[in-house]
């Protein structure tokens, strides 16, 4: 069987969706993950065959419309999602040529997206080919959709629609625990991290006696980034540092280097953080959805500070479970964000409740399992 996956993003939906294309390719079907130019070396880097759709970095669909035009940020979770949808609906448009060239040569029997890769969507209604979506975090994408709906008109229009159809199977990663209320029915599957890899050292697998925190804000991190990802990190670095901790830092090797340079107590680089994850007290981020499952996945206490609108609700779901704490923009000063981090570190209750969580996702089917539910498709 062919399974085609289709990431939209950063290199963390890549990353989302590597375990099941893995877990795919290991059962013996011919598997290709399709995503832009900016995230090729992520699917080559999980050892997947990968095919490049457009060459515009994902910013340029954020802050521009489909005729050049800049577009105001949302100010609010509210304005967010249909922001978000438009965006990802956008990049879809410019996706779905390339997909289709593809398809000429090599049609898949089953198409997996992930949560905003709304160009799956595009491709199997225009194909008929069975279409899965693939959660790729605990976000709320309800008020997403919309957007990339809206957004799609014109090549909807061509298929005599008038939305997105629905897909033939959800994939949710969320543990029942911290399902909102009302989610759709859902195929649930136990995340694995599918980050990429390299030769590990000592320090990364076994700590020392102090407590170890690790600092990241993402796969998307970089020193001249539109998300203030290096001022994020570089302020942490001095906040958290003071604090008598170890501090690792996850983080593009462009951002590491000068991190490492501002003290040598600081370990910094392009970390697995499948390996770091479970040696950490306390894992501070950006609110990001895979950081976010990797540290729920190794059972490890987080601080977030989301970074966005959309971040927002995920992030106090988990505070709300009683293994987090989130500061939002405002609330995140240095004193607020080095009081949180040592209330969390001080509390051996928020490390029994993500331990809690862990397990959870630990009892859900495996990736291995769900391959079968794509082949009855």
């Amino acid at each position: 069987m062919r399974i085609l996956f289709v990431a939209s993003g950063s290199s963390a939906t890549v990353y989302a969706l590597a375990p099941l294309a893995t877990a795919a390719r290991n059962s013996g079907h011919q598997v290709f993950m399709a995503a832009h130019a900016q995230a090729m070396p992520a699917v080559v880097g999980v050892g997947l065959p990968a095919v490049r759709l457009t060459d515009r970095p994902l910013w340029e669909f954020i802050s521009r419309d489909r005729s050049g035009r800049e577009l105001p940020l949302p100010a609010g979770p509210a304005e967010g999602g249909p922001f978000a949808g438009g965006a990802f609906g956008r990049m879809a448009a410019a996706n779905i040529g390339p997909l289709l060239e593809l398809a000429r040569d090599w049609r898949p029997d089953v198409i997996v997206g992930g949560t905003m890769s709304y160009a799956a969507g595009l491709l199997g209604a225009r194909l008929g080919i069975p279409v899965v979506r693939h959660a790729w975090d605990i976000s709320e994408a309800d008020t997403i959709h919309p957007g990339a709906d809206a957004e799609l008109q014109p090549e909807l229009r061509e298929m005599g629609l008038d939305r997105l159809p629905e897909p033939d199977l959800l994939i949710d990663i969320c543990p029942p625990s911290l399902q909102p209320p009302g989610a759709a029915p859902a195929q649930l599957m136990r995340w694995i991290p599918g980050n990429q890899q390299q030769v590990v050292e000592p320090w990364m697998y076994a700590k020392g006696d102090r407590p170890r925190v690790c600092l990241t804000s993402g796969s998307r991190a970089s020193r001249d980034g539109h998300d203030n990802s290096f001022t994020f990190l570089r302020d942490m670095a001095k906040t958290i540092g003071a604090l008598d901790v170890e501090l690792v830092i996850a983080a593009p090797e462009d951002i590491a280097a000068e991190l490492r340079a501002e003290s040598a107590q600081i370990r910094a680089g392009w970390l697995p953080l499948d390996v770091v994850a479970p040696t950490a007290d306390l894992m501070i981020h950006h609110g990001g959805g895979v950081t976010m499952m990797t540290a729920m996945n190794a059972g490890v206490p987080q601080l977030s500070l989301p970074n966005g609108p959309l971040a927002i609700p995920a992030s106090q779901r988990l505070t709300a479970q009683g293994c987090a704490l989130t500061l939002l923009p405002g609330q995140d000063s240095p004193q607020e964000t080095a009081a949180a981090a040592e209330k969390i570190l001080g509390d051996a209750s928020y490390r029994r409740s993500a331990g809690e969580l862990a397990r959870e996702i630990a009892g859900l089917p495996l990736p291995s399992d769900v391959v079968r539910e794509l082949e009855r498709l």
